[in-house]
């Protein structure tokens, strides 16, 4: 309200929403009380009724559709508010690692464990994490709902497990190399989607390509080089398959596994990027085009990010085709 609004309106961001739909009492009436996305058979029903062409009632239920979505401004202030987030969380991350001798040598989360102490830095970076994912859990529910739904519920609910979970079982030191690697690509994402927002088109896709390719480097390298080849052998080897061993890993696991799945959406956007000269289309977009006619232009005049800033990741969970899939 204080910051990120006044930014947007300096950058001629304008809290205007889609198109709105032309008042039709029956129409409203199907749209709040029985469907919003009618069938054949009913808006054969609906044209007879109101003597409309049916595809003129089809550009009708579009339009109420995209009048409900949150207006750029809106969107453009929920992914201020992330990037902000995710830049001081993963710089106060690197900061804090920088001097913590696990950071340099993974074999050190397992010495004395779990005799381990819980130092204050360490207990409000665990706290601040936590909390915004339980957000980022519930703000799902009350955002648009997209196609990549399930994808992000299982991730907030692996993410939100994984921190609970380590922090009860006092792996503390490992469970900051996780999230500070996973904070790593996010801000990236949302710099891109304000970009998009304020529609500086090649800003958008030079951070978008940024956060693709530290995305895929951290996710599908290091992640599994580094985090998954201590928490599965090092701690075997140092401490023994102690009873929690098999959840913790499965956890993980199902985070690479998540990954590999936005990897590939990160890589068939940047594809469709390279052929057509710039990123046009989010496949997760929440608007939808009146006309065949509009959906050419949409599709070349609107950047990836044209969404709401739900879910991080996040590719985050946030990302691509699915955060933006998010983070």
């Amino acid at each position: 309200r204080f910051i990120a609004k006044p930014c947007a309106i300096n950058l001629g961001i304008q809290d205007s929403g889609p198109h709105r739909a032309q008042p039709n009492a029956i129409l409203e009436k199907v749209f709040t009380s029985i469907t919003k996305s009618p069938d054949g058979k009913r808006l054969e029903g609906l044209s007879k009724q109101l003597d409309w062409d049916v595809r003129k009632i089809q550009r009708w239920f579009r339009h109420r559709r995209n009048q409900d979505k949150p207006t750029t401004l809106t969107k453009f202030c929920e992914s201020m508010w992330r990037f902000t987030f995710y830049f001081s969380i993963f710089f106060y991350g690197i900061r804090f690692l920088w001097t913590a001798p696990w950071f340099w040598d993974t074999r050190q989360c397992w010495y004395n464990y779990p005799f381990q102490p819980l130092t204050s830095r360490l207990y409000y970076y665990y706290i601040l994490e936590l909390a915004f994912y339980w957000s980022l859990m519930f703000s799902q529910f009350t955002d648009i709902k997209r196609k990549d739904f399930l994808i992000m519920f299982v991730h907030h609910l692996a993410t939100i497990g994984l921190i609970t979970f380590s922090y009860m079982n006092n792996m503390v030191r490992v469970g900051t190399l996780v999230l500070c690697l996973h904070d790593a690509s996010d801000f990236l994402l949302e710099a891109a989607k304000l970009a998009n927002y304020a529609k500086y088109q090649r800003l958008c896709d030079a951070f978008f390509m940024l956060f693709g390719v530290v995305f895929i480097v951290t996710r599908l390298g290091i992640y599994p080089f580094w985090i998954l080849n201590t928490t599965l052998f090092e701690s075997w080897e140092l401490i023994g398959p102690y009873p929690s061993w098999w959840l913790f890993n499965g956890l993980l696991v199902t985070l690479q596994v998540l990954h590999v799945i936005w990897s590939y959406l990160i890589v068939r956007t940047a594809s469709k990027a390279l052929v057509r000269g710039k990123v046009s289309k989010d496949d997760r977009s929440d608007v939808e085009s009146s006309s065949e006619e509009e959906d050419v232009t949409s599709n070349s005049t609107k950047g990836i990010f044209s969404t709401s800033s739900n879910g991080s990741n996040r590719l985050n969970g946030h990302v691509a085709g699915g955060q933006w899939t998010g983070e």
